[in-house]
């Protein structure tokens, strides 16, 4: 079919959507299976316990994102192919500099005992993943999207999430200790990382070619950063509900609203892989004015009335998937699950705004779009954790949603004023 297309540029997007469908759908395939096979085997304390470990990482790893694909896609493009191997030098020491950090500061904070002492243990094991995934992972990605072909990334990033799924069941039949699952993760990312860069070199006649380029460095230092603040309080703001949801209620409690959430985050996740596979038709490449509010106007019905569907499914199906995959320990998680999944119709709406924000490299209106969704939806969690737990943190998860939304609307009324 690809090959009756004319424009060739047109065919490898398209090529490019179908794997990005594919990784996405088995990344969120493994992701409930494996969810599945460690709650039954860690029970609701445990598992508790390393959702928190989890949500501890993904808090951390954002601060490794410094010099983001928004800078160094379009830098690479814009070089000769003789000065790739500068750039993504450069970009790969800046990157691993910032990951050492992170991770020599993860490590010493568990060392002085701030965290639960198993947690601490799944942290130290999960937190090595920052050394492969931005510093290599993350620098070759970049040079795959300035070629629009993210094929060998995806490929890999499916190979080992399945190999990954098959050492977690291996592992749990094993009876393996809870923190060894740590290290899984490491081992995944250190695979992908290696098949990268064997792909990698392979290109280049089996050379990597790297070269440190000081004055890169330190333009990429500061290019980006108001984009990366903007990502990390996204992050935080996605994860603040268990963050605070820790310091009141007990880790089983604390597993059961996980359990839920994690199956709710991979619904949430299709939302913006409509908004990644539409945006270039229907909204980078628009340039008139009206056909673009036109296109946002369509696509924000579209993407409302596909959440409220599934949500609506999900809802009446709360029990049943809930006690199939978790099992009948985490029956306290379906009401949760059966409001947490309505947040899908906000968190949809503010994927498809956040596309004009995107458009224009509003890298302002983004830091501040999430520096305010993570101050409401703190002060809502403050107050409404302790007298509602798991429900409180939903209400300020949808305040949150519902003003990152209106900082868009606001913005696409300014912007597309014309």
């Amino acid at each position: 079919m690809l090959s009756r297309i004319g424009n060739r540029d047109v065919a490898k997007a398209l090529a490019n959507i179908v794997w990005l469908g594919l990784e996405r759908v088995t990344q969120i395939v493994v992701a409930i299976v494996i969810s599945g096979l460690l709650a039954r085997y860690f029970g609701p304390d445990a598992f508790g316990k390393w959702q928190y470990a989890n949500t501890l990482l993904l808090v951390l790893a954002p601060m490794t994102w410094v010099c983001g694909a928004e800078i160094l896609v379009p830098t690479i493009v814009h070089r000769p192919a003789g000065e790739v191997g500068r750039v993504l030098g450069s970009a790969f020491v800046l990157r691993m500099a910032v990951s050492v950090l992170a991770l020599v500061a993860t490590w010493a904070w568990i060392a002085f005992g701030h965290l639960d002492a198993l947690v601490g243990a799944m942290l130290a094991g999960l937190a090595v993943t920052m050394l492969f995934r931005e510093p290599l992972v993350g620098v070759i990605n970049a040079w795959l999207q300035s070629m629009t072909y993210s094929k060998p990334q995806l490929a890999a990033s499916m190979f080992t999430a399945l190999v990954k799924a098959a050492l977690v069941y291996a592992f749990v039949r094993a009876s393996a200790g809870f923190a060894s699952f740590g290290w899984l993760w490491a081992l995944e990312a250190a695979a992908i990382a290696g098949l990268l860069l064997h792909y990698y070199r392979k290109r280049h006649g089996g050379t990597l070619g790297w070269e440190f380029d000081g004055r890169l460095f330190r333009q990429f230092a500061s290019a980006g950063t108001v984009f990366w603040i903007g990502l990390v309080c996204m992050y935080l703001f996605l994860k603040l509900d268990r963050l605070m949801l820790e310091r009141f209620i007990s880790f089983a409690d604390l597993g059961r609203y996980s359990a839920a959430q994690q199956l709710n985050e991979n619904w949430i996740t299709l939302a913006l892989m409509l908004a990644q596979t539409i945006a270039p038709a229907f909204v980078y490449r628009v340039q008139d004015t009206k056909l673009l509010k036109r296109n946002i106007i369509r696509l924000v019905a579209m993407t409302a009335a596909l959440m409220i569907a599934g949500a609506i499914v999900l809802d009446l199906l709360a029990g049943f998937i809930i006690t199939r995959v978790f099992g009948p320990d985490y029956e306290g998680a379906i009401d949760i699950f059966r409001w947490a999944v309505w947040l899908s119709v906000p968190a949809g709406i503010e994927a498809i705004g956040n596309l004009v924000v995107l458009k224009y490299q509003a890298k302002f209106v983004l830091l501040t779009k999430w520096l305010l969704a993570l101050a409401v939806a703190f002060v809502v969690d403050w107050i409404a954790i302790p007298h509602l737990g798991g429900h409180g943190a939903l209400i300020g998860l949808a305040v949150g949603y519902l003003a990152a939304a209106s900082v868009n609307l606001y913005y696409i009324r300014y912007r597309l004023s014309a």
